[in-house]
C-alpha cells in the first residue's frame, strides 16, 4: 500500500487546489531557471570566441563551439597546484573536525561533564556572532603563533566550529545509550566507545560534514588572501580571484572557460552526495 502524498487525486480535482498547486510549480520552475541560467551562461560563454562573447546583443548559444578554450584555460594558471592546496586545506580541516570536534561533541553528549548544558549554550550563542567580528582577532592570534603562510592557519580554526560541534552533538544524542553502557560493562574505555561505536554509527553525519567542509574550502577566497603570502600556497578560489577575476588582459571567453573548470567539481560533488546533506541534517537536527 502506497503512502498518501501531500495532495491526493481527490484534492487535485478541486479548482482552488489546482490553481494553488500550479502557482507553486511555476514559482519552483522560475527559481530553478534563475539558478541554472548563470551556470549555463558561464559554460556556453566558455565555448565562444572572444568577439562573440563581447558582441551585443548577446546570444545564448555559441555560433561555433571552441573546445580549445578549455585547453588554454587549463594552461593559463597552474590549476593542479592550486587544486592540491585546496584539497590539503579540506583534508586537514576534515581531520580536525573528526578528531577535535568529534571528541568534544561526544564528550558533551555522552560524558557526565559539569555544567554541560551551560557549555552547550555558550557554543550555541557564538552562532549569533557575525564572523567578521572575530576576523582580526583570529589573524592576530595566528600571527603571534607564527602560523601565517601555513596550512595550519586553516586547520587550527577548523577545530573551533560551533555549528559542526552542535551538529555532531545532536547526532550523538540520538544514539542509544544502552550500546555504550554494554561496551563499558565489557571493559571499553570512553575513547574506545568513541572510536569503535560512535564513529562507525556516525558515518552519515560525517559524510554531511565532509560536504560542508569541502564547500567551505572550495569557495573561501578572502581568508586565504589575508593569511597566505606566497602564490604557491594559494587555494583555488583565491588564485581565481587574483589571476582571473582581477586580470585586465585576459580574454572573456578564456575567463569563462576557467570559471567553468572551477565550477564543475563542486556541482558534481553535490549531485553525487546530495542525499547525505538532507539525511545528515535530519539526523543531526535538534531532537524534540
Amino acid at each position: 500500500m502506497m503512502d498518501r502524498g501531500i495532495l491526493s487525486g481527490y484534492d487535485l480535482k478541486r479548482k482552488r487546489t489546482r490553481i494553488g498547486y500550479s502557482v507553486m510549480i511555476a514559482i519552483a520552475l522560475l527559481m530553478s531557471i534563475t539558478m541554472i541560467y548563470p551556470v549555463l551562461t558561464t559554460m556556453l560563454n566558455g565555448l565562444k570566441d572572444n568577439a562573440e562573447v563581447n558582441s551585443f546583443p548577446p546570444k545564448f548559444l555559441p555560433q561555433s563551439w571552441n573546445w580549445s578554450n578549455f585547453d588554454a584555460a587549463w594552461n593559463y594558471i597552474e590549476l593542479p597546484l592550486f587544486l592540491r592546496n585546496t584539497l590539503l586545506i579540506f583534508g586537514g580541516n576534515m581531520l580536525m573536525s573528526i578528531i577535535v570536534l568529534g571528541l568534544a561533541s561526544f564528550s558533551l553528549s555522552r560524558l557526565n561533564l559539569p555544567y554541560r548544558r551551560a557549555i552547550e549554550m555558550f557554543f550555541m550563542i557564538t552562532l549569533f556572532i557575525p564572523p567578521t567580528t572575530y576576523l582580526i582577532p583570529n589573524f592576530l592570534n595566528l600571527k603571534d603563533l607564527g602560523l601565517l603562510d601555513s596550512f595550519f592557519a586553516f586547520w587550527l580554526p577548523a577545530g573551533a566550529n560551533a555549528f559542526f560541534l552542535l551538529l555532531l552533538k545532536n547526532f550523538f544524542d540520538g544514539i542509544s545509550m544502552e550500546i555504550f553502557e554494554a561496551a563499558r560493562i565489557d571493559g571499553a574505555s570512553e575513547l574506545s566507545c568513541f572510536i569503535r561505536i560512535a564513529v562507525p554509527l556516525s558515518l552519515p553525519i560525517f559524510a554531511t560534514l565532509a560536504i560542508f567542509v569541502f564547500a567551505s574550502a572550495w569557495n573561501d577566497w578572502f581568508w586565504p588572501s589575508l593569511i597566505m603570502h606566497k602564490d604557491s600556497h594559494y587555494p583555488l578560489s583565491t588564485a581565481i580571484y587574483k589571476y582571473v577575476i582581477q586580470a585586465k588582459m585576459l580574454n572573456l571567453n578564456i575567463r569563462f572557460a576557467i570559471l567553468t573548470l572551477v565550477m564543475l567539481p563542486p556541482i558534481v560533488v553535490f549531485l553525487l552526495f546530495q542525499r547525505f546533506i538532507i539525511r545528515g541534517l535530519h539526523l543531526g537536527g535538534v531532537k524534540g
